[in-house]
């Protein structure tokens, strides 16, 4: 029986006992190389987190070509570092996960070493914790620099301020990180009250010494001077501690004629003329001290005389930018994020492709039809573009200009394309240029546009980069200095792309508080995707349901009332005593303006009419007068205007409208009578179409390839403003009533609407004569509600239209009101 239960024994440690399985998964071996891996991996996440701080803008594009073996990174540790990298900072945690290398690195470090892992369990808590409370504290700045919180931080940050606001939030941080210095550092407050108690008993200490000094004796001690450094050392240390230097001091057992006694320990003075004074000497330094106090007095008098002199408003002003700052327009919303490049397409990824052969034969055929013509060339260089390519020559000495440029079309026959154009002169070289169309053009994508330096960079008020140029260079404008900009072409040339390129480009690089859209498109279909942005960027009428206006009726109301608009506005720089709304903004920044006197702080407002023609068609000259007068003033007070139309004729751009509108775009057109109207020089019709355009601010135009942004892609961007938090309502232009809006005072009282006494009590109540309040309390439309406020002034219950401002209320309450309804009745 013994042995049958030895064997069972021996069978039971071969196969059920557990710990044989725990010793093989963590063998020493297998320890070591899991450290190993830790301390690789932990070097892995630094390189990767540094590099990424290097090179994020550049590496953050190439992300979604991940499996594409042809896209390269500038991440040290490659695409998987920059993934990596990208994962940990940008959606993860931010700056605070550069803890989690610290703990790859103790990990590895107690693997290798086999230390035991309970301590590296309350690590791995704690630097959890820790990279919480940092990415959410981290998640204040992320405006700035995104990777500062990562996502999670930024949104936890944002979850609390919903229900804390921002100075709950940070006092819910500085409460995780005393939690921390408590339990994890272990700064208990007796450690802080016994550093601030050190100080004084340190300071009782010194000043007992220096009266013990000053009671001895002028004789120096003979012991002290045998012994210097011990009298220095007594002197700030106490009895105890002397004993404990005794016994370190002297190693030596047998007793020295040089011991030192308590007795010899007192503070002794080795040359008492240092600080024992004779009465002469204080006699004599006591009138200096009283002169010394008596210079002070003098002084402070005549600086209390300098400080009479300056001046209160001066002071005022920066007192005021001292306390708070300048004034910030972009605070109220502080948390805008700029919708990020990924979200535009990328349509050529290879760039320009460049044919050897299509150069070579069309220089062979440019030459060859010149010197058909007897005309010879000294040199020729091509420059490619994304659609065109330019041929400048260089012709030898006698050969006069006009002959070149007359065989345009001669040479587009030899070529065989379409869309040959002749500069000669280039502007600015002694050259003469031939544009031909590339065999297979290239796509200029808004990406590329978007994302170059010279757009990235531009100091401008208003940005706008409209395509690429022959020379495959960013072509990037200022709305603010054109300042107006006229846009035609004929049908399906690419004017609705130009637009949508334009507005993109001031959404990449502009604040909500800082520019405002006023857009008209009697098509109603092309600018539509802009409604989802009215409470960021969108300004409209109060009265009006939708920001875009696509009602040709509308837009009379909404121009003038821009013009009433430009109105206030000078009267602001009036009284601002400045000259432009650049020099009025700077000044309220700087708060030398004060808000209660009727000033605020000024956007852009850009009108964009997207057909022109079909407003002078149904309006006339009610459309023509105040785009004339907006084109004329509104460029001092930062209205600008950009109107399109593809019919670019005598009747529709007016002379008026040229007059004021020197920046100007071309798309093709079908005639050189056109592009005469369009530009005052031929060239448009010589162009190919899809998005080739001439640019001319006042001097030779310039070819352009427009960017190309489709219509998913402008969605994808206002989906991502339209997402974030915006203003309560958008940007309210000033009420307009025409003349045929006029109150008719011999109105009887028998046609008065229904809910006229309802009206009149609300009105009353409010203390505000408008006709968006009845339409807000009553839910009346626009028309009706204007009608009843024409009533209400025939009454005598409002007074007269006053411009943009409400209407003054006649009566001052309801017991009054009633009052008059009576008198009514009465006289009835």
């Amino acid at each position: 029986m013994a042995k049958t239960n030895k064997k069972v024994v021996k069978k039971n440690n071969g196969t059920n006992d557990p710990t044989a399985k725990k010793k093989w998964a963590l063998s020493r071996r297998n320890k070591v190389l899991l450290g190993v891996l830790s301390f690789l991996f932990a070097i892995a996440l630094l390189l990767s987190f540094v590099s990424y701080f290097l090179y994020w803008q550049s590496d953050q594009s190439e992300l979604s070509a991940f499996g594409d073996r042809q896209q390269h990174v500038q991440n040290w540790l490659g695409k998987f570092g920059a993934w990596l990298a990208n994962l940990f900072l940008y959606q993860g945690f931010g700056v605070a996960s550069f803890i989690l290398i610290r703990f790859f690195f103790l990990a590895g470090a107690h693997m290798v070493l086999d230390l035991p892992g309970k301590k590296l369990k309350k690590v791995l808590f704690w630097d959890l914790y820790l990279i919480i409370i940092v990415s959410v504290l981290c998640g204040f700045f992320n405006e700035y620099l995104p990777q500062l919180g990562g996502i999670i931080g930024y949104e936890i940050n944002l979850y609390l301020q919903d229900y804390l606001g921002k100075t709950g939030t940070l006092l819910v941080v500085i409460f995780g990180f005393a939690i921390f210095l408590l339990f994890r550092i272990k700064i208990s407050p007796d450690a802080i009250k016994s550093f601030f108690e050190k100080k004084p008993k340190e300071e009782k200490e010194v000043e007992e010494n220096i009266t013990d000094k000053n009671d001895v004796p002028a004789t120096p001690n003979v012991q002290a001077t045998q012994q210097p450094s011990v009298d220095i050392v007594t002197s700030e240390l106490d009895e105890d501690e002397l004993d404990k230097i005794e016994l370190k001091t002297v190693p030596t057992p047998a007793p020295s004629p040089f011991e030192v006694n308590r007795d010899s320990l007192k503070p002794t003075i080795q040359n008492a003329s240092e600080i024992n004074l004779s009465p002469k000497e204080k006699q004599q330094l006591d009138p200096i001290k009283n002169v010394a106090d008596e210079k002070p007095l003098e002084e402070s008098f005549v600086i209390e005389k300098h400080v009479e002199e300056t001046s209160v408003e001066e002071n005022l002003a920066s007192k005021l930018v001292k306390d708070f700052g300048e004034f910030d327009p972009t605070l109220e919303l502080s948390n805008y994020q700029f919708p990020p490049i990924d979200l535009l397409k990328e349509y050529s990824v290879g760039g320009i492709t460049i044919n050897q052969e299509e150069l070579e034969e069309n220089k062979n055929r440019i030459v060859e039809t010149l010197r058909n013509y007897k005309i010879d060339i000294a040199q020729i260089k091509a420059t490619i573009g994304p659609t065109v390519t330019l041929y400048e020559i260089v012709p030898e000495a006698g050969i006069r200009i006009s002959k070149i440029k007359n065989l345009e079309d001669d040479i587009a026959l030899s070529l065989s394309a379409l869309g040959i154009r002749i500069i000669a002169p280039i502007p600015g070289k002694g050259t003469i240029g031939i544009e031909v169309p590339n065999k297979n053009p290239s796509t200029v994508s808004m990406k590329s546009v978007i994302a170059s330096t010279r757009f990235q960079t531009a100091e401008m008020e208003l940005p706008i980069a409209l395509g690429k140029t022959i020379s495959n260079e960013t072509f990037v404008v200022d709305l603010a200095k054109m300042p107006h900009m006229l846009m035609a072409g004929a049908t399906g040339q690419g004017k609705s792309v130009g637009l949508n390129a334009v507005l993109t480009s001031l959404l990449y690089k502009k604040h909500p508080a800082e520019v405002k859209f006023v857009l008209v498109d009697p098509k109603k279909v092309e600018l539509t995707l802009f409604n989802k942005i009215e409470r960021h960027y969108l300004a409209k009428l109060p009265d009006s349901g939708d920001a875009i206006i696509t009602d040709n009726t509308k837009v009379i109301n909404t121009l003038n009332s821009l013009c009433v608009e430009m109105d206030n506005r000078y009267n602001l720089l009036k009284d601002a005593m400045v000259r432009n709304i650049k020099e009025y903004n700077e000044k309220f920044r700087q708060r030398k303006l004060n808000p209660e006197n009727g000033h605020r702080f000024l956007p852009y407002i850009v009108l964009v009419v997207d057909e022109f023609a079909d407003l002078i068609m149904t309006a006339g000259k009610e459309v023509e007068t105040p785009i004339a007068r907006l084109a004329q003033l509104a460029r001092a007070i930062g209205i600008h205007l950009i109107i399109a139309t593809q019919r670019p004729s005598v009747n529709v751009i007016t002379g008026i409208i040229k007059a004021n509108f020197p920046a100007r775009v071309a798309f093709r057109v079908t005639s050189k009578i056109d592009s005469r109207t369009i530009l005052d020089s031929p060239g448009a019709d010589q162009l190919i179409g899809r998005g080739d355009m001439l640019f001319t601010q006042g001097n030779e135009p310039t070819r352009v390839q427009c960017a190309f942004v489709d219509t998913p892609e402008v969605e994808k961007i206002t989906e991502f403003i339209g997402a974030q938090k915006a203003y309560p309502e958008a940007y309210l232009l000033p009420e307009y009533e025409g003349e045929e809006s006029g109150t008719n005072l011999d109105m009887d009282i028998s046609e008065r609407d229904a809910m006229f006494r309802e009206a009149a009590e609300v009105i009353v109540n409010a203390q505000q004569g408008s006709a968006s309040l009845l339409q807000r309390k009553l839910k009346l439309g626009y028309n009706r509600a204007g009608r009843i406020i024409d009533q209400l002034e025939a009454a005598g219950i409002v007074g007269p239209f006053e411009g943009s401002k409400a209407r003054a209320v006649l009566i001052p309450d309801i017991i009054s009101l009633e009052q008059f309804f009576r008198n009514e009745e009465n006289n009835l």
